[in-house]
């Protein structure tokens, strides 16, 4: 699977989820319509490799593109980048994260966060994927999140933490300078479990609740009943603004 860069005017994005899957094209050549995006609603009982065939079949014109970049959100092995073995990927990832024989290890190198993300993809989705297209951009799907909040991080002089609500988890972390402090995966879709989640980790950062910062971005849980609770422990908590394709189309 080639992995190059995309040099056209026009992007094919496709976000491959648990149980989401969707499509975006963006166009630079178009100020009309820059941002073109269809979710896909997925079929139980099929894998997502069968549920991405079905929905090229019902493919837009517009999304017939010869490249795409595809996310891919499966579990994640971050390791530092100078302790990174490529030749060890596969069987560091295994070690964590047992799977089965079907799934390949993939790894995205990250320059600025001094580090590497280790994940997989299903073997059939990416036959599927290398199928239909003549180059592929993989990465996993947190990396456009984890690269702007990063940005924003540097912003002001007290330590940030993050809590990212997707795909029926909790990603949770902070930064310390060019590298992640922390990071962790939670499966939630509870507010009083997020609670518990987010409480823990700022403890166990031993973050200042009188002076850091917490923000919660995504799919939020009772959102007002989260940030109303968050705040009776921690003072400056807050409800970040956040769309992921408004972030895609302007190539982060």
């Amino acid at each position: 699977m080639a992995t190059t860069s995309i040099t056209n005017s026009k992007q094919l994005t496709i976000r491959v989820g648990k149980n989401t899957l969707s499509f975006m094209i963006t166009d630079k050549s178009d100020p009309e319509q820059p941002v073109l995006f269809e979710p896909y609603v997925v079929r139980s009982g099929i894998s997502m490799a069968a549920n991405l065939r079905e929905a090229f079949k019902t493919f837009s014109r517009e999304f017939d593109l010869p490249t795409a970049r595809v996310l891919i959100n499966t579990p994640v092995l971050m390791v530092p980048i100078e302790q990174f073995q490529e030749a060890d990927a596969t069987t560091l990832y295994l070690h964590s994260f047992p799977r089965s024989e079907k799934d390949a290890v993939k790894f995205n190198v990250l320059p600025s966060l001094n580090a590497v993300c280790v994940y997989c993809i299903n073997k059939d989705l990416q036959m599927v994927l290398t199928d239909r297209f003549n180059d592929v951009q993989l990465m996993h799907a947190m990396i456009p999140v984890w690269t702007y909040l990063h940005q924003r991080s540097f912003t002001g002089h007290r330590s940030k933490m993050y809590g990212y609500f997707h795909d029926k988890q909790l990603d949770i972390f902070s930064f310390q300078q060019n590298r992640f402090k922390f990071y962790n995966s939670f499966e939630t879709t509870q507010a009083h479990d997020s609670l518990y989640f987010l409480l823990y980790v700022w403890k166990q950062l031993n973050l200042k609740p009188e002076h850091d910062e917490i923000h919660i971005l995504g799919d939020i849980p009772e959102q007002e009943w989260l940030l109303e609770e968050m705040r009776k422990y921690l003072k400056k908590a807050y409800v970040m603004p956040f769309d992921l394709n408004e972030l895609l189309a302007k190539g982060r």
